[in-house]
């Protein structure tokens, strides 16, 4: 077991080396990843599985307590993020497909690397872990419907289909790791430190099996959504912080928000835009699973070096840290 910690904690620790690491090898050696694009959707489950059981109902609390940091918080995420994901789009006059896999990126919720980076950021941890909670809760009904009113003009959009993809993949997984926990909280606790191995993995694989089947689609337009993907990132971490600023939020929040505004679930963005899209579609996530894995901890260093007053929970800070969700 301890071998096993030792193993997760590394590929934790340099996840981004990792997954550009295997999207450099899918690239130029596709072949043997071109198989995996079918488990895309199971593998999703497993890491949604695993931040289901690494969930505890305190995790809930900030939402009754203090709603309205959580509340704006992901208001600004569904809001921000498709519109500039939309506004990137037409500015660099990506395909339709890339549009609306951009757009899809924009529409997702939050991702759990961000808890991560927000606790090395010296940010508001509990608010973090609130708003990734509460945005994924949303996400069945509010990623479809943005979906239907912005990437429509690109692609079809079937929100039913997509509302039933998004219970299968995230919310049923979430629910079932809840529930593990609450029958078998000793042995959860026991492998809570090899749950970011079997993450890591997961993503890894997915990964490789969009990168391989599009090595085309790269060569032909790699920079491109490169550039849309670093914009979109760049410009939610940036307006995250303006409206946390604006709303004259302390300055934990406002690191808080920014990074859970700027990183999205790109895993949940690939496996849905290649069940509803077409694997063209994924290439936005994809890309956006390394770079915010690059982005999210250049941020997270630099706002390390300026302490700001902590209000979090230790035992929160201790499992997030343990853990990295």
């Amino acid at each position: 077991m301890k071998i096993l910690e030792t193993i997760s904690a590394t590929a934790g620790r340099y996840f981004a080396v990792w997954v550009i690491a295997v999207a450099v090898i899918a690239y130029f050696i596709p072949e043997p990843f071109l198989g995996l694009g079918a488990y895309i959707t199971i593998l999703l489950g497993v890491v949604m599985f695993g931040m289901g059981l690494t969930l505890k109902p305190v995790d809930f609390k900030l939402v009754v307590k203090k709603p309205v940091p959580v509340i704006f918080g992901v208001a600004v995420q569904y809001v921000v993020m498709p519109l500039l994901a939309l506004a990137i789009a037409f500015i660099l006059n990506l395909p339709p497909e890339l549009a609306a896999g951009l757009v899809l990126l924009g529409s997702v919720p939050g991702g759990t690397a961000s808890n991560v980076m927000v606790y090395l950021a010296k940010g508001n941890l509990a608010l973090s872990v609130a708003m990734t909670s509460f945005s994924t809760m949303l996400a069945p009904i509010l990623t479809p419907l943005i979906l239907l009113a912005l990437a429509g003009q690109w692609l079809p959009v079937d929100p039913m289909a997509m509302f039933v993809s998004i219970v299968q993949v995230i919310i049923i997984p979430i629910a079932l790791g809840i529930l593990i926990r609450r029958l078998f909280p000793a042995a959860v606790n026991k492998s809570a430190s090899v749950i970011p191995l079997i993450s890591v993995i997961a993503i890894i694989i997915i990964v490789s099996a969009v990168v391989s089947g599009n090595v085309e689609s790269i060569a032909a337009s790699g920079l491109l959504i490169f550039t849309a993907v670093l914009l979109h990132n760049l410009g939610g971490l940036f307006f995250g912080y303006l409206a946390a600023f604006l709303m004259r939020l302390d300055e934990s929040k406002r690191r808080a928000i920014s990074i859970e505004v700027g990183m999205q679930n790109s895993g949940l963005g690939v496996a849905l835009a290649t069940a509803h899209f077409g694997p063209l579609a994924a290439l936005p996530n994809v890309i956006a699973a390394v770079w915010h894995n690059i982005s999210g901890p250049i941020l997270a260093t630099i706002w390390s070096k300026k302490p700001v007053e902590r209000e979090e929970n230790p035992d929160l800070q201790t499992r997030v840290k343990k853990t990295g969700t």
